[in-house]
């Protein structure tokens, strides 16, 4: 009766967790569009929900290609682990724009696949990804011939640099020993550009920064993006700036002057601003990069499409009404069929369902057209299980057993089959996960997680319920 009495407490404990789980999800989905759009763009979006995929809810698709001949000697080397930190750090940039969950993959040698769901700005996309967000901080040049050479640059216009990015061997001619040529970002609203001649040397890069976030100026209100240094990057701008009092210090992104401010004293603790003409957006997005990391090279994208939420709405539509079908279907079939004990296997179906959606939102997890037919089957599994306990009842009630041994001696008949069934599925489940991508994942994971709780209500949740109904002492077995 103990053991009762603690089976009982588990399964009330996981109902109420499994409730409070879904509960943020259910909420968010019936949400107006408005009230949706509104949380997602002030980051309102809960912790841990059901997300549904690119095919359900439409978006964008990105298929991205490494600029591998533009890495380091040391990633060309080790390409693998360049394309896991290109694959990780374009992760970053999107969760911390909002995007849950997004499926990213690699395909094939450089190419990696990114899915966003719910974003139909492509524009805004490619920024937010393709940037490689190289921070660095340089000493603007005060010798004579860089004047000359600025001079020069604006002679001759559009053509300074060539299309490899090479400046013109006029201005090469006059560029000081040790310093190269940069474009720096023009006046907001004017569209001439703007040279700065600055050293080689790199003191500082964007490598040791710890923080990157949008203010405003207390002067005109306009975005700026504050960023702090960890400890030993703190070291390096302070002994930077101690170095060059009085001199000008260029902070380039991408190779981009966006500030020149002029050093007037030491600058210690490791924090400081970039000024430029920002818009509130545009400050955000690269507050997010810089936050992020700096991709490894470049990526292009090599294709992109927007996928119209229209499609998602009728395949959500469609897939819930055929698995309703079938779910209804096989619930009368099993309490016409094995009666009392087919009523007891559609309640541990229905439990095993909730369970499996407040894992899925717990887990964060994505729901595609893959994944809905993952679920379907690891219902399948379990219905299955609950068949064979089934049919093992019925051989024990015919040799005229008495019900107490009936129960016990069905579940260890056929926990055997049961194992060997879900076992066999879980090792192919496992292979599609490890060596699959995108839909392919996500039908392993929601069939992999799908049969560990099947077992689980088809064993323990229907075992306990019988195990309770013989409290009443019965004398017929309703199967």
């Amino acid at each position: 009766m103990d053991k009762l009495h603690w089976k009982l407490g588990i399964t009330l404990v996981l109902l109420v967790l499994s409730v409070w789980l879904l509960y943020p999800t259910i909420n968010w989905y019936t949400q107006s569009a408005d009230e949706i759009a509104k949380a997602e763009a002030t980051h309102s979006r809960p912790k841990h929900m059901l997300n549904l995929g690119l095919d359900l809810k439409g978006g964008t698709h990105m298929l991205l290609e490494l600029e591998v001949e533009k890495l380091s000697k040391k990633d060309k080397n080790n390409l693998s682990d360049a394309m896991a930190r290109a694959i990780e750090i374009i992760r970053n940039r999107i969760d911390q724009y909002g995007v849950g969950e997004t499926p990213i993959s690699r395909q094939g040698e450089r190419w990696i696949s990114v899915d966003m769901p719910g974003i139909s700005d492509t524009e805004e996309a490619e920024a937010l990804i393709g940037k490689t967000a190289q921070l660095e901080f340089r000493i603007v040049s005060e010798a004579p011939s860089a004047s000359d050479a600025i001079n020069k640059a604006y002679e001759l216009d559009e053509a300074v640099f060539d299309k490899e990015g090479k400046v013109h061997p006029a201005i090469k001619k006059l560029l000081p020993p040790g310093t190269s040529l940069f474009r720096g970002q023009g006046e907001e609203g004017s569209s001439a550009e703007k040279y700065y001649v600055l050293e080689d040397s790199v003191a500082v890069t964007g490598a040791y920064l710890e923080n990157a976030r949008v203010e405003t100026d207390n002067q005109f209100g306009q975005p700026i993006i504050a960023f702090t240094f960890n400890k030993e990057g703190g070291k390096k701008f302070e002994k930077l700036t101690a170095a060059n009092r009085q001199r000008f210090l260029a902070i380039t992104l991408d190779g981009i002057v966006h500030s020149a401010p002029r050093i007037k004293s030491t600058i210690a603790g490791g924090s400081g601003i970039i000024e430029g003409s920002f818009t509130m957006e545009e400050a955000r997005n690269l507050a997010i990069v810089l936050r992020a990391g700096a991709l490894p090279a470049p990526v292009k994208i090599i294709e992109k499409r927007v996928v119209g939420p229209s499609l998602g709405e009728d395949s959500i539509k469609k897939g819930l009404g055929s698995a309703l079908t079938g779910f209804v279907l096989v619930l009368i079939f099993m309490c016409i069929y094995y009666r009392g004990g087919g009523v007891i296997a559609c309640a541990a179906l229905a439990f095993n369902l909730i369970l499996l959606a407040a894992a899925m939102s717990w887990f964060n997890a994505t729901l595609t057209l893959p994944g809905i037919a993952g679920i379907i089957l690891s219902l399948a599994m379990a219905i299955d299980a609950n068949v064979l306990i089934l049919e093992r009842m019925r051989e024990e009630y015919s040799l005229s057993k008495p019900l107490q041994l009936i129960i016990p001696q069905a579940y260890d008949k056929a926990w055997t089959a049961i194992l060997d069934s879900n076992v066999t599925t879980w090792i192919a489940g496992i292979f599609l996960f490890q060596f699959g991508s995108g839909p392919v994942k996500g039908f392993a994971v929601t069939l992999i997680l799908g049969l560990i709780i099947g077992v689980f209500t088809s064993v323990f949740i229907t075992r306990m319920m019988y195990e309770f109904w013989l409290t009443s002492n019965p004398k017929e077995l309703s199967i």
